[in-house]
């Protein structure tokens, strides 16, 4: 018979729905029966992309003995991370300090009935390997301590409940204290730290760091910064032409578990794509690269192919694996890869792929990598690279056409608001850019969807599956979908984009802002007790959600004239001042904030006909303007705040505001691109030196 994890909407959870193990979601019943009972927790949080969840599920949740032991002897509860941010944050925090080791996923944690954990790891074996000991006895061990020393589990569970506290943010600065100097600093430690050889931060394994690349070239806009723009690119670059990044099909990996970005987690995830599509539209308007711009193209349709619902919303992620194999689905032999191809293709393919050399992949099959630049290749052969560039193109497409006969990875169709703001955002920004309506009509499709299914009564929830929204969305949720709808606004305005924009604003304010300390709370004020209630400010692999509340409720300030939410941005700022101080390179979204709170943004409103705006938008869409906000505001756009609504003529005109200070009117686009165009590179070599 199938547990109570067969009711849920996660799809991660109703994995297990047929496992022996008695699962309970988290929830009351569960934390009732453990009161009830006194038998501690075993929570076991993951998700559906996960690789090591699923290992762990075959070996141990599998496993009749082993679910017995957890039958017996503990209430046992499954959580989704990505619908439960909450209980992870904590959990994963909380399992740090007790081990002094990177938390990760598998998470397992073993509380007492008051949710305080008092063990725990990430993956355990079925049986003694790897220098840990097998699941089973380590249940037994773990029971036992837990029945013969009660009194030791309390003074520590006290001890942990105070460690946490002790993490919140408190030690708030005037805010006449905040300088530049954070931004300076982070600059300077980001190009030391940069690996000079392959790009990105640190070695194996080796993430994409979206917030340490917009914080890059976001300094070169401000200050001219050029090494910190040959930085970003150089990074942009190796992934693109890297196995993190899908050669065949668009879209990127998790992370690469080498430090050159060969061979990726295969795991795919709407926030990674969503961030890193912006930032290589964005890298693209900087130096126009057609690198970039292949990417921007290649995970734009991806997305819209294999992410996006009938519906609309933009699902959640793709599993490593498949057919039981990580990585199977994606992977070649130079046999497959000629039998698709012309010879004139297999030999272009293979130079460029790097098919002659050694296989890549668990030394039997090759992931495809862009060993060599196009033109590199076309060069050796004396061939025209635009030539090459089409066989190459062909290449790929009859790999993919192939591919998608293959057993495909595991989708996981929940829609969740934070992460599809993150795609929405990406969506709008690259449509933009590259003057791509299909793309602008799938960010509103999602965008639509959102609206009519997650918002309720002037309040947003976290996630959606079968005709089925639930849960109390998190700050995230809120923070990003209103970056989301600033970014939509500025490629198609809407009014009720900027109404709903000032809904969530109010939402942040009322529901999770600290007006006593300042900053937001991960959790709205009516959400349920925890043992902890975070202000997280660092970003992780999606930007921290106080971040983005601080840059977007300053943007929002400036386009409603409602100056409480650059007064909540502020407070923001000042309460994370200290850590900033001490860490800056953590908090790259932050310090956007922070500068665009030391120099509030342009704002550009431009009025007029629609369809007069098609001059103005060649000339302005296309520009790197990260600490601008541009508006095309058409004559028939009702109601406006007092800033957007601007006179209105027979010509089409722009204000050009910094801050609250406009400048006269401004009749000719030439002039306005003028005046606000940034310092250009010159092009960025495609295949960068060793």
């Amino acid at each position: 018979m199938p547990n109570r994890l067969a009711n849920e909407t996660s799809p991660y959870l109703r994995q297990h729905a047929q496992n022996p193990v008695d699962w309970y979601p988290w929830g009351e019943e569960a934390l009732s029966e453990a009161q009830r009972t006194g038998k501690p927790i075993l929570l076991s949080v993951g998700y559906s992309a996960c690789h090591w969840c699923h290992v762990m599920a075959h070996e141990s949740f599998e496993n009749r003995a082993i679910a017995k032991v957890m039958n017996d002897n503990f209430v046992n509860i499954k959580v989704d991370r990505e619908e439960r941010p909450d209980i992870d944050q904590i959990y994963q925090l909380a399992q740090v300090m007790l081990t002094q080791r990177n938390g990760g996923w598998p998470l397992t944690m073993f509380l007492t009935p008051d949710q305080l954990p008092f063990f725990g790891g990430t993956y355990f074996p079925d049986r003694p390997r790897y220098g840990m000991p097998g699941f089973g006895e380590l249940l037994e061990r773990v029971r036992a301590f837990y029945d013969e020393h009660p009194e030791d589990i309390r003074a520590q569970g006290t001890q942990l409940a105070q460690a946490l506290a002790r993490t919140q943010p408190t030690a708030a600065t005037h805010a006449s204290s905040l300088t530049r100097e954070p931004i300076d600093a982070a600059a300077h430690y980001l190009k030391q730290a940069c690996d000079p050889v392959h790009g990105g931060l640190g070695g194996a394994p080796k993430f994409p760091h979206p917030d340490t690349l917009e914080f890059l070239m976001r300094r070169f806009a401000s200050s001219n910064d050029r090494e910190a723009l040959e930085l970003a690119m150089f990074t942009l670059t190796k992934m693109a032409m890297g196995g993190i990044y899908d050669q065949v099909g668009g879209g990127f990996a998790r992370y690469s578990v080498d430090a050159h970005w060969a061979i990726p987690h295969f795991e795919k995830m709407l926030y990674d794509n969503g961030w890193l599509l912006r930032l290589y539209a964005d890298a693209w308007s900087i130096q126009r690269d057609p690198l970039c711009e292949r990417v921007v193209k290649e995970t734009a349709e991806w997305a819209m192919r294999e992410m996006q619902s009938p519906e609309g919303g933009y699902y959640s992620s793709l599993d490593a694996d498949s057919e039981g194999e990580e990585g199977k689905y994606y992977v070649w032999t130079p046999e497959q890869v000629r039998a698709l191809v012309t010879p004139g293709e297999f030999e272009i393919a293979a130079a460029c792929f790097g098919l002659g050399e050694l296989p890549n992949f668990e030394g039997r099959s090759w992931h495809l990598v862009l060993a060599r630049a196009v033109g590199e290749v076309a060069l050796e052969r004396g061939l025209n690279e635009g030539a090459v560039q089409r066989m190459l193109d062909s290449v790929r497409a009859k790999l993919l056409a192939a591919r998608e006969k293959r057993v495909r990875p595991t989708l996981d169709d929940k829609v969740l608001a934070s992460w599809n703001a993150l795609m929405i955002a990406g969506m709008a920004r690259a449509a933009r850019v590259f003057g791509k309506p299909e793309w602008l009509a799938s960010a509103r499709r999602a965008l639509d969807f959102i609206r009519g299914t997650l918002w309720k009564d002037g309040k947003l929830l976290a996630t959606y599956k079968d005709g089925r929204a639930h849960l109390d969305a998190y700050l995230d949720d809120h923070a990003l979908l209103l970056a989301a709808l600033i970014e939509m606004m500025q490629a198609e305005f809407e009014p009720a984009d900027l109404e709903w924009a000032q809904a969530l604003g109010d939402a942040l304010m009322e529901r999770f802002h600290d007006p006593r300390d300042g900053g937001f709370y991960f959790t709205s004020h009516g959400h349920e007790r925890l043992i902890h209630r975070p202000k997280p400010g660092p970003d992780n692999a999606t930007p921290s959600g106080n971040a983005v509340g601080a840059l977007a409720l300053n943007r929002l300030a400036f386009l409603t004239g409602e100056m409480r939410y650059a007064d909540a941005a502020q407070s923001t700022l000042t309460l994370f001042w200290p850590q900033m101080a001490r860490q800056p390179q953590a908090f790259c979204t932050m310090l956007g904030a922070l500068e665009e709170h030391l120099e509030p943004p342009r704002t550009v409103v431009v009025r007029g006909a629609r369809i007069d705006f098609a001059p103005w938008r060649e000339r302005l869409d296309a520009l790197y303007l990260p600490a601008s906000i541009v508006l095309f505001v058409p004559v028939a756009a009702e109601p406006l705040s007092a800033p957007l609504a601007k006179p209105v003529t027979d010509n089409v005109n722009a204000w050009v505001c910094e801050g609250v200070t406009c400048m006269p009117p401004i009749a000719s686009p030439d002039e306005l691109r003028n005046l606000l165009e940034l310092p250009k590179m010159p092009a960025y070599p495609q295949h960068p030196p060793a």
